[in-house]
């Protein structure tokens, strides 16, 4: 199975979405997101997320405009160690 670019970008989306969901929730009015995806969090620190035509992001604009203060941040992969841990047991990699 190979998947694009265009696909990873996508699911990196719905984990930041199913992520806010959560956070909204359990009552969070603030909240930080790290994402080691670049392309994503500039797209959404930007303020192109309201044009995108990529649905998913759509969404994550129309979250960060809830009553609650979001900030996004870029963050190596390397320093994404507990996102990549969760990954790996998602997929039952895990050592």
């Amino acid at each position: 199975m190979i998947i694009g670019m265009d696909e990873i970008f996508r699911i990196e989306a719905r984990v930041i979405i199913e992520g806010m969901k959560l956070a909204w929730l359990k009552g969070y009015k603030q909240v930080e997101i790290n994402c080691d995806n670049v392309m994503l969090t500039d797209t959404i620190c930007n303020r192109f997320a309201s044009i995108s035509n990529i649905a998913e992001v759509r969404l994550i604009h129309e979250w960060r405009n809830k009553d609650w203060n979001v900030k996004f941040r870029h963050v190596l992969r390397g320093s994404n160690k507990v996102a990549d841990c969760l990954a790996m047991a998602a997929i039952g990699k895990l050592n």
